[in-house]
Order: C-alpha cells, then structure tokens, then sequence
C-alpha cells in the first residue's frame, strides 16, 4: 500500500517531457510509480485532477542563509512551489568566520566554521530543503578584511578555507565581482578558488564584474574561470543592466552558446522583473569600502568628488552608478525613520545632487538596500525564452520591505510569463524551474519527477498561479499554490502551510 496517492492530475516530470495525465504513488519519501490510471490502494488519497503535479521548485539564487535561524518557520518559499534553496550566493555566505564584513552585511553571526554553519542551520531545523555555496567574498575577508592585496601567506590559507567548506558540505563556490572586498580579486585569484571546487565536482556561480556597460567582457571572465578551472559555470541573474545597454541579450545568450559549443558546461538564471535589488552601497565604486571604515570615507567632501569622478570610468569598479536613474532607485531597508519605501530622488532635497544624498544615506547606513530599475522587458523574454537560463529569485529575508521576488518569484513566472505571454511552454517552464537547477547543483533524486525519485513536490493550478505583489506592497501571498510535499510529507495542504518544519540540510554526494 502507498503512503500518499496524488490522483488523477496532469504530470510534468520536470525534463521537458510532454505532460500526461496520471496518478503519482509515494512511499518512504519516494516517487514508487508515476502511471495512468489506478495506482493501487494508498493510505491518504488527494484528488488533483485539473492540477499540474511537478517536482517542487529549486531556487539557484537565494539568500535566506539566515532565515532557518529566526524563531518561527518561514513558509515564504514553500508558498511559491520551491522545495530546495540554493544559499551563499554573490560571494558572500555566512560562514567561515569573516568579522570585517559586519558593515556591508549588517548582520553579527556566531564564529562559525563551515561546518559549524551547517550544523546550526540543521539543528534549528530549515523549513524547506537547503544548500549553501562558499563564498569568495567571505573567503577573502576571513584572510584579509578589505585589503586589495593578499600575501601568500593569505591566499593559501584562503584556499584552506576553501577546502575546509567544501568538506563540511559547502555546494559550490560563489563570487560577487562587484562586491568588495571580492571584486579585489583577479581571475587568476578565482581560477585557483574554483580548482578546489572541481576536486569535489563542484560548481562554480557568479554575480559579473558588470552586468551593464561592460557586461561582455565579464561574460569573458566567468567562462575564462570555467575554463581554466574546468567546472561548471552558473552565471547568476542574467541581465542586461541600464538604459544604455539595453538591447544586449542576444549578446550574453551567444556567448553562453558558444561556451556550451566549446565543451564547458555553463548555465544561468534570471527573475523575471525589471528591477534587481542590492545593498544601496552598490552603487558606488567598489574603492569606497576599501579597507573598511566606510562613513568616515564618505564623510569627505573631496573622497566623494573623486568616488563620483570614478563612476563615469570605463573600467569595471566604476559602481552601479552610471546605469542608475535616482528616479527608480528605491530604499527598501535603512536605520533613519522616513526614508525606506522612498526614491533617491524624493530623498533629494529641492535643488540637491543626488550623489550627495546617496553618499548621506549610505553613511548613515552601510548596510541599507535598495529595489532599482534597470532592465527592459525585450531583454528579459529574449533570456527567459533560452533553454540555457533557469529561474532563480535573488530573494532577501521574508520581512520588510523586500523586493517582491522574495515572495512571488515563481508564481510571477508561472502566471505573468507563462500563461499569459507564453515565453516558454509549460513543459519547459517547469524544466527551467527544477531538473536545469538540480542537476547543475548535484541534487541528485530531486528536480525531476519519476519512479525512485525524491517525492519533493508542487501541485499548482495553472489558471491562477501568479503573484499580485509590487515593489510597494511585495508581501502578499502567491496564488494557485494548492499543495506541497518534501519527501512525500504535505508541508502546504490546499493552499496553507502546515507549520512544520520538515526541510533539511543537502549536501553534495561524494
């Protein structure tokens, strides 16, 4: 006898296959048959018929890597179908132990070791599956604080922390080239830190040097440290960033091809908005947090002179600036009463240089975060549409006023993109939402729905999938999310959550 019959829905088995009506058997947290018709007796039956039955989504690009620890479950993900988080992105993961980054990450984390890390996201008891990648940044400000240069002292022992992480379980290595203190680092820096990823058959996923003005030649970069390492290349929430550049998708999605065509195994993801979200300290060059000590730096009038005279450079530290327009960066989280949910240009006084107020607000708050505008809806479908790109949020925490991706990213996919413009077929979508993800990540058993495989799963209905949030009100619950399971336990039952706390801590297989 099964332990849970999924009736009579229709099936996408999350590698593109063409859908077929069926009943899904689960026993011992596995998919026992997937097969049209009568599956045999089962001690709970759940009629979906009308429903689409997929493996439950896996997120690349996330950043809950704290979110385990609060209080209470946060059911913010298994609302919108994902069963599996990708955490540790951009370069920066909470662990190993790297004080210095206090400022620009706003958090104070236990002296965590790798697995130390680990250990304390288990114990607590995630809500949803979770794995988290090492990242650069933190490797670097573990050795080095916000020093340009390391010894070599430092660099060996950056590549010890390195190989500590990816022993304790760590999934990958991630990079944030536009973040100090990891954009100090050169490609050769990144080659070496991916060759102890390809010893344990790791991935290697980055957030470019430039996603705007000099978005190919970080393209160059990403896939000349694949190369060299040898290891697969996740290249994260792909874009093409700026009024100016706009128009430059086909650009990207070309040099992904080719790599593909040269041998190496290169993938990306993309969420699908118009606007990114990012600390409000992005948009300056990276130089202004150089050795730490940033509101003092800013408290210059002539440091800020010759911060804005770098951002009209060409080379790759010149900062979001230049692609900005203060009209549509918004302030999402910031320490001063009156100023988040404002733009930079309201936050401007009459007559006043927006340098000037950003220069204030970040001194203020290192930390703060913004929501900014900066893609054009022709790039965005040109990448959706491309088998090569999954669909990965870059979400924050589930509190405030986060961008709405962090509460409605797939379902937005599923409803805006899917059903009503049709980007990409149902069968694809699902395909970019779990297998493209799982197997890029050796999630093995997971992303793909078929007998033997882990019974991670999402039932949607594909007439009301979507998410009504905004950059305003971002909070507001997905629809058409009707049921969920992680290895075959219901955790979402007819659109609410449980309560339990069922996910675990997935390391890679050796």
């Amino acid at each position: 006898m099964h332990d849970l019959l999924l009736r009579g829905g229709t099936v996408h088995d999350g590698l593109g296959s063409p859908e077929v009506v069926a009943d899904v058997a689960i026993s011992g947290g596995r998919i026992t048959a997937v097969t049209p018709g009568a599956a045999g007796p089962a001690r709970r039956v759940l009629d979906v018929s009308g429903l689409i039955v997929a493996p439950g989504f896996v997120d690349p690009h996330a950043h809950s890597d704290l979110v385990p620890l609060m209080p209470d479950p946060q059911p913010f993900k298994l609302l919108q179908g994902v069963t599996t988080e990708i955490n540790g992105n951009c370069g920066f993961s909470y662990a190993p132990h790297a004080p210095a980054l206090a400022e620009l990450t706003g958090e104070r984390v236990p002296e965590w070791s790798f697995a130390g890390y680990l250990e304390a996201v288990a114990t607590a008891g995630p809500t949803n599956h979770v794995a988290t990648l090492v990242g650069h940044s933190t490797l670097r400000g573990a050795v080095a604080g916000f020093s340009p240069a390391l010894t070599p002292e430092q660099h060996a022992r950056m590549l010890e922390l390195a190989e500590e992480a990816f022993a304790a379980g760590a999934c990958g290595l991630s990079s944030g080239l536009i973040y100090p203190p990891g954009s100090y680092g050169g490609t050769d820096e990144l080659v070496a830190l991916a060759g102890v990823a390809r010893r344990y058959g790791l991935p290697y996923t980055t957030h470019m040097r430039d996603e705007g003005a000099r978005l190919a030649e970080a393209l160059d970069e990403a896939i000349e440290v694949a190369r060299r390492a040898r290891v697969r290349l996740q290249v994260s929430h792909c874009k093409v960033g700026g009024r100016a550049n706009h128009g430059q998708a086909g650009m990207l999605l070309g040099k992904l091809r080719a790599a593909r065509a040269e041998g190496l195994d290169v993938l990306g993801d993309q969420y699908p908005y118009l606007a990114g979200s990012t600390v409000l300290a992005a948009l300056l060059p990276p130089v202004a947090l150089e050795g730490g000590a940033l509101p003092e730096r800013l408290a210059s009038a002539a440091e800020r002179a010759r911060l804005r005279e770098l951002t009209a450079g060409t080379g790759s530290g010149t900062g979001l600036w230049r692609d900005a327009d203060p009209d549509k960066v918004t302030v999402i989280t910031h320490t001063r009463p009156g100023v988040v949910g404002r733009t930079l240009a309201a936050l401007t006084p009459a007559g006043g240089d927006p340098w000037e107020a950003l220069c204030e607000l970040v001194a203020a708050d290192p930390a703060a975060t913004m929501v900014i505008e900066m893609m054009a809806e022709p790039d965005v479908q040109e990448i959706m549409a491309d088998p090569l790109i999954g669909i990965g949020s870059d979400n924050g925490p589930p509190t405030g006023l986060e961008h709405p991706r962090t509460w409605g990213c797939f379902p937005r996919f599923f409803g805006a993109y899917v059903r009503e413009r049709g980007v990409v077929s149902w069968a694809e979508a699902v395909r970019k939402a779990t297998s493209l993800t799982a197997a890029q990540f050796g999630l093995h058993g997971r992303g793909w729905l078929g007998a033997g495989a882990v019974a991670d799963v999402c039932v949607f209905d594909p007439a009301t999938i979507g998410h009504p949030g905004t950059y305003t009100e971002p909070s507001l619950r997905p629809t058409g999310i009707v049921h969920v399971l992680l290895e075959g336990h219901p955790v979402v039952e007819s659109g609410e959550f449980t309560g339990e706390r069922r996910g675990r801590v997935l390391r890679p297989r050796r």
